[in-house]
């Protein structure tokens, strides 16, 4: 890897296309370097992981929403829609919509966590949209993954979006659309103007993520995704993009980051180096925001060591900031603690969830959720006992550079009311590579069995496991195969609207 500064330029300075950011991303993406085999296999399980997800919430609103509307975009030699057949084709951008709005609704894929936060498996469904229209190969989709995730995770280690209430997504949006250069073969010079036109684009607040939440969460991703299509159409028909995109003297550094005054070393591959920062992420056991799935697992732990949850008198979570303030008391949200509150405030809520887990000892992406679960009395007792309280000690963790330290969990007191004090810690999810149970194949196989049950057929379940674990052989024009189709007649239909 070579670290990359970059900074605010006058326009004056005239900098070179190939001393800019988006055109560094550029070469990396079309760097024609093999993938290697454990890259191949993670990204099978990803894919996997996202088709799990996507079916569990695919009859859920958001989902159906997206899916309609990407329904009124009928294209013959299109993309598939995850729960329709296989023969229903719609336009790339829209299966990007509403798919990627399908993998993202139940917060339970992929995660990556450092300067910034990110989903990097939110890379996959454009990226498949347009492998799926452009008849590529199962190898095919395999590189543009890779990149995908690479230009993702290097963004996320360098540039802080989150303190400047910048959404995510103007990280992922260049590189869904680096990951279909990529897939595509095109030429740096093209890539280029796309990753510069997808950042432009892409820019939004973390309105989506404060208050009372709403199901733009899910939307966001798909609709970076929409927007990397479309900003790689354009360019391959010879448009470009704003220039500089990253270090003009208007751009987004200057006027949206850290300002002109600001430098960021950015991480990525050299030339001929292997695209390996998937092997860097790690997925969700539960359903929630990622920073809840090791408190989650340590609600568990704890449960055995209290004979009476009335008995709780308060609870203190020490977390590091990102946790405080995002989803803990820190964030200053009334919602967090609002027993009428969404199933997407509460996914972001570790008071709620961390009670929730203490009373259940189990977690479930419906049940846990369900109005009727928040709403019970001895719950919503337990719940406003909880409080979150940043400790430097957590937050240093949670900036760690080495993998071996990072971690993304805290300690917890609980004070019982006969002044008796149990506390505990955990530094890293069970499910995490440096859990105490880290996801293999069998648990990514097993997660879709589970998040699939009772909406497909055992049939259709043994044909996507079986097809996708052969995706490097699967030829070009067959990546149809890849999607999962409900029974007729499951499918929800949206509401109308205007396509």
């Amino acid at each position: 890897m070579k670290l990359h500064e970059v900074r605010v330029h006058p326009s004056k300075a005239a900098l070179p296309r190939e001393e800019q950011l988006a055109w560094k991303i550029a070469a990396v993406a079309a760097d024609r370097v093999a993938v290697e085999r454990d890259v191949t296999a993670m990204i099978i399980n990803r894919i996997i992981d996202n088709a799990a997800v996507a079916i569990a919430s695919v009859n859920r609103q958001a989902p159906i929403s997206a899916r309609g509307a990407a329904l009124g975009h009928a294209r013959r030699d299109g993309a598939t829609v995850f729960g329709a057949a296989s023969r229903v084709r719609v336009s790339p951008e829209w299966a990007a919509w509403a798919n990627g709005t399908a993998v993202r609704e139940l917060d339970m894929h992929d995660t990556f966590l450092a300067a910034d936060y990110s989903h990097p498996g939110d890379n996959i469904p454009p990226i498949l949209a347009v492998a799926q229209t452009m008849d590529r190969s199962g190898r095919d989709l395999i590189r543009g993954i890779a990149t995908g995730y690479e230009i993702h995770v290097d963004l996320v280690r360098a540039i802080c979006l989150h303190k400047h209430k910048i959404d995510h997504i103007t990280h992922l949006c260049p590189a869904q659309a680096a990951g279909i250069g990529t897939l595509l073969r095109l030429p740096t010079a093209t890539i280029y103007q796309a990753v510069q036109q997808a950042v432009h684009v892409s820019v939004t607040t973390r309105q989506s993520r404060k208050g009372e939440i709403s199901s733009w969460k899910a939307f966001a991703p798909a609709h970076a995704g929409k927007l990397a299509v479309e900003a790689v159409d354009r360019c391959m028909r010879g448009e470009g993009a704003p220039s500089p995109i990253y270090e003009g003297e208007d751009s987004v550094i200057a006027w949206v980051l850290d300002g002109p005054d600001a430098a960021y070393q950015v991480p990525l591959p050299e030339a001929g180096e292997a695209k390996r920062a998937i092997m860097a992420t790690y997925t969700k056991e539960h359903s929630a925001e990622y920073q809840a799935q090791a408190l989650i697992d340590l609600a568990f732990r704890v449960r055995g060591q209290i004979a009476d949850l009335e008995q709780i008198e308060k609870i203190v979570i020490h977390t590091s900031h990102h946790t405080h303030y995002v989803i803990g008391t820190g964030a200053g949200d009334p919602q967090k603690m609002d027993p009428k509150a969404s199933r997407e405030t509460l996914d972001h809520s570790i008071m709620y969830i961390f009670a929730v887990a203490l009373q259940d000892g189990r977690w479930h992406h419906v049940d846990s959720y369900a109005p009727k679960r928040a709403a019970q009395a001895d719950t919503v007792r337990l719940w406003h006992k909880i409080e979150t309280r940043e400790d430097p000690v957590w937050t240093a963790r949670y900036h760690e550079t080495d993998p071996d330290k990072l971690a993304f969990g805290g300690r917890v007191e609980v004070f019982l009311q006969d002044g008796t004090r149990i506390e505990d810690e955990l530094a890293v999810a069970n499910a995490h590579p440096n859990g105490a149970r880290p996801f293999s194949r069998d648990d990514y196989i097993q997660k879709f069995l589970t998040m699939t049950d009772g909406i497909i057929s055992a049939r259709e379940s043994n044909r996507f496991l079986e097809v996708v674990q052969d995706l490097p052989r699967l030829p070009a024009g067959e990546l149809s195969a890849l999607n999962v189709a409900l029974p007729a007649g499951r499918l929800a239909e949206s509401k109308p609207g205007i396509f």
